[in-house]
C-alpha cells in the first residue's frame, strides 16, 4: 500500500484515484479549480471506455445516463448524400462486448466523483493548484501555489493538456495549435424537428469543415459541434460566439445540415490543440496520464476513453506495489501505453486533415472509398481500438489505414 498524489481532478484524475484505491492504495487528488466539476458538452464512449468503466466500478451508473447509438453515419455535407454508416448494434456489440454511446460530460464525470467521495482512501482538495514538486529516494513532495505541501510515494500528473507536471518533467512548451476552430452548442430536444432526431452520431463532411451532432442527456438534448479548418493560430477556450458568426462560417452547407446548424444557440468556440506523441512520460516517481501525457484532437473520439484506459492499466500495474517499487512500475506503464496512445493521437490528426475536410476530387475519392466498405470491414478497421481487452495493443495496421472507417466523430 502506498500514498499517491494525483494532480488534476478531471475524468482522468478521478478514474486513476478510483483504480488505485480499489486496489488498496490511498490517493490525494489536487484540483486547481474551486470545485470538482466537469464543463463541456457531449462526449462519445466506445466499448473500450465501458470496459474500463466496468473495471472501475461505475459502468452501470454511466450506462444509466447514456444514449446508446445505432450507427455512426458519414454524410457529404454539401450534397447531403449519405456516404456510409457503421452499424453499432447486433454484430458490433457481439464482437466488441459493449455498446457505443454518447453522454454529457457531466454524466460521465459525476459517477466517478461520487465513487471517489464514497471511498475512505480518496482525499479531494479543490483550490489546490500544483506549483512544483521535488522527489528523492523515498517519495515526492508536492507544493501548491498557495503554499501547502503534500507527500506521497508517487505523483501522477492528470492535469490536462497544459499540465504543470508535464512542464516540469518535459519542458516541451505550449501545445500545438491545430488551426481548427470548433463551435459547440447544446439545445433542448423539443427544439429539434422529430424527423431530425436521429439515434446516430452523424458527421457532415465539407471542404475544410465538418459538422457532428447527436442526442445526449438521456434524450433531452441535442449536442452540436461544427469545426472549421480556418488556420487559427491562437488558442481559445470556451469563448462566447454570436450565432450569426457561426452560421457565416459554412456558406456551402447542404439544406438538412443547415437546418440543424440553425437550431444552435448559446454557441461557444475553442481552437483545438494537441501535442506530438512522446516516448517518455515518466521521471522516476512521477508519471503523466490522459491529456497530460497524450493530448489528442477530438476526431477519433478517444480522449476520455484513453484516459480511462490509462487509469485501469496503471492501477493493475501498481496492484500489490509498496512505496519502494514505484519507479519500475511507472516505467512499465509508460512502456505498455505509449504505442497505443501515440497511434491514436496520429489517427485523430489524420482524420481531421485527410478524411473530414477534403474538397473536389479528393472528397469524391474519399466518398467512393468509404461507401465500398462492408460492415465487417468497418468493424475490422476499428477493432484494434474498440475491441482491445488489455488496453495495450497497438494493432498491426498503419495509422492511415485504420483511420479510414466512416466513424463520425466530434
Amino acid at each position: 500500500m502506498a500514498d499517491i498524489i494525483i494532480a488534476g481532478g478531471g475524468i482522468g484524475g478521478l478514474a486513476t484515484a478510483l483504480s488505485l484505491v480499489r486496489l488498496g492504495h490511498r490517493a490525494t487528488v489536487l484540483e486547481r479549480s474551486g470545485t470538482f466539476a466537469e464543463i463541456g458538452a457531449g462526449i462519445q464512449l466506445g466499448p473500450n471506455a465501458f470496459r474500463a468503466l466496468d473495471r472501475l466500478g461505475v459502468g452501470e451508473s454511466v450506462r444509466e445516463r447514456a444514449v446508446f447509438i445505432d450507427e455512426l453515419r458519414f454524410m457529404d455535407g454539401t450534397t447531403g448524400e449519405k456516404v456510409a454508416a457503421m452499424e453499432l448494434t447486433g454484430a458490433y456489440r457481439e464482437r466488441f462486448g459493449n455498446p457505443y454511446a454518447v453522454v454529457h460530460r457531466g454524466d460521465l464525470y459525476q459517477p466517478l466523483l461520487t465513487a471517489c467521495q464514497e471511498l475512505d482512501g480518496v482525499e479531494l482538495f479543490a483550490d489546490a493548484s500544483v506549483g512544483s514538486y521535488e522527489q528523492d529516494a523515498d517519495g515526492v513532495t508536492v507544493r501548491t501555489v498557495d503554499g501547502r505541501t503534500f507527500r506521497g510515494a508517487a505523483l501522477i500528473g492528470a492535469d490536462g493538456i497544459r499540465s504543470t507536471v508535464r512542464a516540469a518533467m518535459l519542458g516541451d512548451g505550449e501545445p500545438r495549435v491545430s488551426g481548427h476552430t470548433i463551435y459547440r452548442s447544446v439545445i433542448p430536444i423539443e427544439k429539434v424537428p422529430e424527423e431530425l432526431r436521429w439515434n446516430t452520431v452523424t458527421l457532415w463532411a465539407g471542404p475544410q469543415w465538418h459538422f457532428v451532432h447527436y442526442i445526449i442527456g438521456g434524450g433531452k438534448y441535442l449536442n452540436l459541434a461544427v469545426t472549421r479548418d480556418d488556420g487559427a493560430t491562437v488558442p481559445v477556450t470556451g469563448r462566447e460566439t454570436a450565432r450569426a458568426h457561426v452560421l457565416a462560417q459554412f456558406p456551402g452547407i447542404g439544406p438538412t445540415a443547415r437546418r440543424l446548424l440553425e437550431l444552435g444557440e448559446g454557441w461557444r468556440e475553442w481552437v483545438l490543440c494537441d501535442r506530438d506523441p512522446v516516448r517518455t512520460w515518466t521521471d522516476r516517481r512521477v508519471v503523466l496520464v490522459g491529456d497530460a501525457a497524450h493530448p489528442m484532437l477530438q476526431y477519433a473520439a478517444q480522449g476520455a476513453c484513453q484516459a480511462l484506459e490509462d487509469a485501469v492499466v496503471l492501477g493493475d500495474l501498481l496492484d500489490g506495489m509498496d512505496a519502494d517499487d514505484v519507479v519500475q512500475h511507472l516505467e512499465k506503464f509508460n512502456a505498455v501505453r505509449r504505442e497505443r496512445t501515440g497511434r491514436t493521437q496520429l489517427i485523430a490528426r489524420y482524420m481531421g486533415s485527410e478524411l473530414y475536410h477534403p474538397a473536389g476530387e479528393k472528397a469524391k475519392a474519399r466518398n467512393a472509398m468509404l461507401s465500398a466498405l462492408t460492415q465487417r470491414e468497418m468493424h475490422d478497421k476499428v477493432s484494434w481500438l474498440h475491441g482491445d481487452h488489455h488496453f495495450t495493443d497497438s494493432g498491426a495496421e498503419g495509422a492511415a489505414t485504420s483511420a479510414e472507417p466512416p466513424s463520425a466523430r466530434r
